[in-house]
């Protein structure tokens, strides 16, 4: 588009010819064609010399555009020098920390490693020295002395005082040999005796099984030290034909070595789910521990059954916790460690019970599904535990803690002990001090029954054949006089 001003110097040229032009024709007295020939000539010296000007003028601008072009692109470059020279510094210097830090890595794991076979190292010769000191510890009672308090009257020991010191002991007679047929006979005796019992037991337990004279007893585990009943720990009890109650210790051996294990698992399992249900519908948080066997994890058909039947009852994982001695948990096989593993998939938590040392690795139970660990209050409480254990017992809760995992003291039975336990920061507690395991009530009854609140409470519950569960109390058998309470439940009692 042309520009205002290049019209306006056109005009201005043109208007400058004509009037030159003019000039000539009117002055002069110049003809008319030489006077417009002398005007075009002027027209064209005009338009010549303004086309050389701006040329020159635009050259001249071209070349200060060119220079500062020039000038502005080596700024740029330089600029851009700068960051890459910028950059590749920062590119070293993270080379070179990622580097270091992979050595330090490196060298830390290495330490962990070699310090964790250390330990295992230590920890297998500590248990390999304790093994022999108890596989071979001396006599407490020399003989001189049994001898000594033999010869002393019947009802009293003679003191260690009294003994005459100068008058050396006259040599024992030497023991009179009993014959081998007696001993051979004696053997075989109490051997047919441990047969017929077990062969006894074994009968009473296959038709308590087939009768369902599986009952199940309930004692509470209270948070201290409030003492509130946080959760129930399901214990089997067996009624044989005369409705006596056998105590588990008595047939969970025998119960193993005859396979019969798996069903007693299965009505347990049931038995509890029942319990369980009924007791949620007054308060949610409860929750239920049920003992499972290491022979039923590892027995597929077994497992298969309990598996279909906790698939069904999903709902109640967070409040039915599978309990496992701690035996058990250190010698899971391949088959029993699947079988954990898909339980624990399904959300359903694991207890470790009969805990009989502080050697406890929390990360590894906490990534099993172990939430609880009951141990006794005895071997907390052991002074000893400090020095063989790889932690002192006051910090095992806190150390548990940190994965998840919460410490509960068993076998409570004076107030003493919940004393020094609350020094420990245990947050539960179980035993007899707080009650002790009691039956189920039977079907209409009320289920809290007005106990104490530091007690445990009888639940009703019912079987699948639609009869109410029959309890320890509606046997035929008397009723066993009830334990002695202290602190809390006395005074309600009283109340």
């Amino acid at each position: 588009m042309i520009r205002i001003s290049t019209i306006f110097i056109a005009f201005c040229m043109v208007l400058v010819a004509a009037s030159l032009g003019l000039v000539l024709y009117s002055v002069a007295g110049i003809s008319g064609t030489e006077s417009a020939i002398v005007a075009l000539t002027a027209l064209t010296f005009l338009i010549l010399y303004n086309a050389v000007s701006m040329r020159l003028r635009d050259r001249s601008d071209v070349g200060g555009q060119i220079a500062d072009l020039s000038r502005g692109t080596a700024d740029l470059a330089r600029q851009v020098a700068e960051f890459g020279r910028r950059l590749a510094a920062i590119e070293g210097r993270i080379a070179s920390s990622n580097s270091t830090n992979s050595d330090r890595v490196q060298s830390v794991v290495g330490e962990i490693n070699e310090l964790g076979g250390l330990v295992r190292q230590l920890a297998a010769t500590v248990s390999t020295h304790e093994d022999m000191l108890a596989g071979h510890a001396p006599a407490p009672v020399p003989a001189p002395v049994a001898r000594l308090e033999a010869e002393a009257p019947v009802g009293r020991i003679a003191p260690f005082e009294e003994r005459p010191a100068a008058a050396p002991p006259a040599p024992a007679p030497p023991p009179r040999p009993t014959p081998p047929p007696v001993q051979t006979r004696s053997a075989n005796a109490v051997q047919t005796v441990n047969a017929r019992n077990q062969t006894q037991m074994l009968a009473t337990l296959r038709n308590a099984i087939d009768e369902n004279r599986i009952d199940i007893f309930l004692q509470p585990m209270v948070t201290l030290p409030q003492r509130k009943v946080r959760f129930y720990e399901a214990v089997t009890r067996l009624r044989d034909e005369r409705d006596q109650l056998i105590a588990a210790e008595e047939f969970i051996s025998i119960a193993e070595a005859s396979g019969l294990i798996g069903r007693i698992d299965n009505m347990v399992l049931l038995r509890c789910v029942q319990v369980l249900r009924r007791l949620m519908v007054r308060n949610k948080d409860v929750g239920v521990f049920c003992n499972v066997a290491a022979s039923t994890l590892g027995n597929s058909t077994t497992f298969a059954q309990c598996l279909d039947f906790l698939e069904a009852n999903r709902a109640l994982a967070p409040s039915l916790v599978l309990e496992f001695k701690q035996a058990t948990f250190r010698g899971l096989g391949a088959a029993e460690t699947e079988s954990l593993a898909a339980l624990a998939q399904r959300g359903f938590r694991f207890s470790i019970d009969h805990v009989t040392d502080l050697r406890i690795e929390p990360r590894e139970l906490a990534d099993r599904g172990v939430r609880f660990i009951k141990v006794p209050a005895s071997l907390l409480l052991d002074p000893r535990q400090a020095s063989t254990s790889d932690i002192h017992p006051s910090d095992l809760s806190d150390l548990l803690g940190r994965f998840g995992i919460d410490l509960i003291a068993e076998r409570i039975e004076g107030e003493r002990a919940v004393v020094d336990l609350l020094d420990y920061d245990v947050r539960f507690g179980q035993g007899f001090l707080f009650a002790p395991p009691r039956p189920l009530r039977p079907e209409g009854a009320s289920a809290t029954g007005g106990a104490a609140p530091n007690q445990a409470q009888d639940i009703q519950v019912s079987n699948g054949s639609g009869t109410s569960t029959p309890s320890a109390t509606s046997a035929a058998t008397p009723a066993a006089p009830p334990s002695r309470v202290t602190g809390n439940a006395a005074l309600a009692r009283r109340i």
